[in-house]
């Protein structure tokens, strides 16, 4: 069963509760994927797909009816995700798998697409919402990718990867700010090669630092680790190419904006000093 632990949270309490019942239709489909059932599986997972289909149409419209209201700035990108996950729903069929053994194993997939997704786009996404300052706001700060005192967590280590971290952040920010297509392409995609590589080499200290002192918050952390690398790794470099300073100034808004409020609201509650 996947649980809808308190990291899911967003501190929004219709989408919270929207969230929730997203995994409860997740568990009905793991629980029939897991059940020794012998029947044909066609009419209780269209009856699951039908569901999930209704309730993810309403529950995304309620997610961008309130981030129009707030100008939250990463709406745009919530748009063609939430339009990813309908268009992956609707690819699920099972009316011409006439084998219940075969209709299992498409189910299967479906279990894993929806944990994963939902799981990546909770934690990678959505935990954003209303965190960052409508874009306009954004913009006219001097420079955002600064690192300043109010993102120390008191751990050595851990402070200065997360320094280095803005430091890449900002290089490519002042990259993109002056981009020429013809002779930035290989520059930019170097630094976010490079900003990908020592992410994960810092998301591994993180989790190992906090292995050691035993802390109970290490697999919320990892979750959210793995969704942010997710982010990383599936840059689509053809829109570098053919829309790129648009595309990047977005990308590098959600990367800096994640990287800020997973340090302020996460790394913070990481205790230091070899203490849980």
């Amino acid at each position: 069963m996947f649980a809808f632990t308190d990291d899911c949270k967003i501190g929004i309490e219709k989408i919270d509760e929207e969230h929730r019942y997203l995994f409860e239709i997740l568990n009905s489909a793991y629980l029939l994927v897991t059940t020794d059932y012998q029947s044909d599986y066609y009419l209780r997972m269209k009856e699951i797909l039908e569901q999930l289909d209704r309730y993810a149409e309403e529950h995304f419209a309620h997610e961008e009816e309130y981030m129009t209201k707030i100008r939250d700035p990463e709406l745009i990108l919530q748009r063609s995700q939430h339009a990813y996950f309908r268009e992956k729903i609707f690819m699920f069929d099972l009316a011409n798998i006439g084998d219940p053994e075969d209709q299992r194993k498409v189910l299967t997939e479906l279990v894993s697409f929806l944990a994963r997704w939902l799981y990546s786009h909770i934690l990678g996404s959505d935990i954003m919402i209303g965190k960052l300052p409508p874009l306009e706001e954004w913009m006219i700060k001097e420079n955002p990718c600064e690192f300043t005192d109010d993102y120390l967590v008191g751990i050595d280590l851990i402070d200065g990867e997360h320094r280095e971290l803005f430091r890449i952040v900002d290089r490519a920010s002042q990259l993109v700010k002056s981009y020429e297509a013809a002779s930035g392409y290989d520059r930019i995609v170097s630094i976010l090669n490079e900003l990908k590589n020592y992410t994960i080499e810092h998301f591994r200290d993180e989790e190992e630092y906090m292995e050691s002192i035993g802390y109970e918050g290490l697999e919320a952390q990892k979750r959210a680790h793995e969704a942010f690398v997710d982010k990383l790794e599936n840059i689509d470099y053809d829109e570098i190419e053919n829309n790129s300073q648009e595309y990047l100034q977005k990308l590098l808004e959600f990367l800096l904006g994640w990287l800020i409020n997973h340090i302020l609201y996460t790394d913070k509650k990481i205790p230091g000093n070899g203490a849980v």
